[in-house]
């Protein structure tokens, strides 16, 4: 009988099967090598097979069975779609499946046709089919070679767990399990739960096709995968009838980390038919992923560990050298103190004038060194989570007159240009913060200008956003937006990274020329965060000056004389 019939083949009646019932088997009169009527559980009520005997059984054995007990589709699921679609459309389907019977493998040529009764119904369905015998020698070829594959198995867990290096375990795991399991390709992706997408970290395979390494893509995008990971069991999935894929999740204290992909495509291959993993050989792909999984977990934590170490012996440098030039700073005005103190105890001036510029010039060193201790005090108190603001209205008119009583006598001493510039309000801009505190910042970015410029100028300048948000469970209409540019020696690209980080100096020797702690940038940026704005830096380089900004949030919206078409970027 000729399996390949069309779909167009007549159903089947109960009448017709009826008439069998006087033979001893009536399904050997059909002239199929395999026939069999099975319901819509898939339970087998009548069998007949011409190589039954050959393989140890009888059709006996078989009927009164269910689906999965004894002649089993290897995808169970997929057959009882099959069953399923053609007892409601009452329409034959052609197939090809794998089933298992006797720990050996049967790949079948099928077509499945509807059983009708009296009235027209269809409870049960006729499967006739045949077997390819070279197709059965392949698929039962891990059955034979199972022990080896075992072993092979065994050694490729154990040479990949005697290293901690993530991307020589990924290379080994996928260049050891494609050429053991004869697979055409076999990926393995890195999973991060929290992050929910996958991402190809290494591939084998036996073809020149374009790699995949580097590829990522959200787990919703492939169901089997997200099977995968949620069960922790390997998946063997048909694609077509010349590709076969075996899916495993890579798992660490029953947390997946990992998925690997194995495809066998027999297009690629002299083969006549797609490679089947027996369940004995997923099962056994399934532990070694286990395996695999406890290596990256390793890795992991040891790549982690050794991030950590660097880091912890980064910073201990970094304050170690902060250290060296805060104790620099400290002393400086500490000698001057002493030193001038000294002349006036042992009568040095030549007259009261005298003495009171050495008074003068240390009281100046009291308050520059008060300044250097509060920086260290601000910066510690930041560290330790203990920095505690109370906020309320402030007004940016009075912050900004503050600020240029402090720093407009210096940038006149230099010979340098300094304007303020308002937003044009016709009443006043009162912000949301603390004023000490923003005093602090205004003057240390001030003051940083100044330092790091010798000619040009320096600009004070704010913005008023309207922009709603909300900051510890308060909304605000908008911010004010603050700049303060100079024409100074700037700072080049590669080294702005490093400008907010605790204890780091951009140029050690730079600090030095300038003097300070180089903690102002850290302590603004911590003290305007705090209040809930953000600071940013802006260089196109080394002497091509530079200017920081900050944003406060707005306590209530001015009435604006012109509103500025521009759309800041907050």
């Amino acid at each position: 009988m000729n399996v390949n019939a069309n779909y167009s083949q007549p159903s089947l009646s109960v009448q017709n099967l009826d008439l069998l019932d006087t033979i001893s088997n009536p399904l050997a009169t059909i002239g199929a090598e395999l026939a069999f009527i099975q319901n819509a559980d898939g339970c087998y009520l009548a069998f007949y097979w011409q190589q039954a005997k050959e393989h140890g059984i009888t059709d006996e054995q078989i009927t009164g069975t269910a689906l999965d007990e004894i002649f089993t589709p290897v995808n169970q699921k997929d057959y009882r779609e099959k069953l399923q679609r053609v007892i409601q459309s009452a329409m034959p389907e052609q197939s090809q499946c794998l089933f298992r019977c006797a720990e050996k493998l049967f790949f079948l040529d099928i077509i499945l046709v509807p059983v009708l009764t009296a009235s027209a119904q269809t409870n049960t369905v006729l499967v006739m089919g045949r077997s390819h015998e070279g197709q059965v020698k392949t698929a039962n070829h891990a059955t034979e070679t199972f022990p080896r594959l075992k072993k092979q198995l065994t050694q490729i867990a154990r040479n990949i767990r005697r290293t901690l290096d993530l991307d020589i375990i990924w290379q080994q795991a996928v260049d050891s399990l494609g050429k053991a399991l004869g697979a055409t390709q076999c990926i393995i992706y890195s999973y991060l739960p929290e992050q929910g997408y996958l991402r190809a970290v290494a591939e084998y395979t036996t073809e020149p096709i374009p790699s995949t390494v580097g590829l990522e893509f959200a787990i919703a995008q492939e169901p089997s995968f997200c099977q995968a990971l949620a069960t922790l069991q390997p998946i063997v999935i048909e694609k077509t009838t010349q590709q076969v894929q075996l899916i495993v999740a890579t798992c660490y204290q029953d947390q997946p980390n990992g998925l690997i992909s194995l495809v066998y495509d027999s297009t690629q291959r002299d083969r006549d038919c797609p490679q089947h993993w027996s369940v004995a050989e997923t099962d056994l792909v399934g532990e070694v992923a286990d395996q695999i999984g406890t290596a990256i977990a390793h890795a992991t934590l040891y790549k982690e560990l050794e991030l950590a170490r660097q880091q912890a012996e980064e910073a201990s440098r970094l304050k170690s050298e902060f250290l060296a030039n805060t104790s620099h700073e400290i002393r400086t005005p500490l000698n001057g103190m002493i030193g001038f103190l000294k002349l006036i105890l042992e009568g040095m001036a030549d007259d009261p004038q005298e003495q009171q510029e050495f008074i003068q010039e240390a009281y100046s060193s009291a308050i520059h060194l008060l300044d250097i201790i509060n920086d260290i005090l601000d910066i510690a108190k930041i560290e330790a989570g203990k920095m505690e603001l109370e906020l309320g209205p402030v007004k940016l008119d009075e912050l900004f007159v503050a600020v240029e009583e402090f720093t407009r006598t210096q940038a006149e001493q230099k010979n340098l240009s300094f304007h303020i510039c308002m937003p044009d309000t016709s009443d006043e801009i009162i912000l949301h913060g603390n004023y000490q505190r923003l005093k602090q910042v205004l003057l240390n970015l001030v003051s940083n200008a100044l330092k790091f410029t010798h000619e040009g100028g320096i600009t004070i300048n704010a913005d008023v956003v309207r922009k709603k948000f909300t900051f510890q469970n308060q909304e605000f209409p908008g911010l004010v937006k603050v700049r303060v540019a100079d024409t100074g020696i700037g700072v080049s690209l590669d080294k702005q990274d490093k400008l907010f980080q605790s204890f780091s100096q951009v140029d050690g020797s730079r600090t030095r020329q300038y003097g300070g702690t180089g903690l102002g940038l850290t302590i603004s940026q911590k003290l305007v965060e705090a209040m809930g704005g953000t600071v940013n830096f802006y260089s196109m380089g080394e002497g091509l000056g530079s200017t920081v900004t900050f944003t406060v949030p707005l306590y209530q919206v001015p009435v604006m004389v012109s509103i500025p078409t521009e759309d800041f970027d907050v």
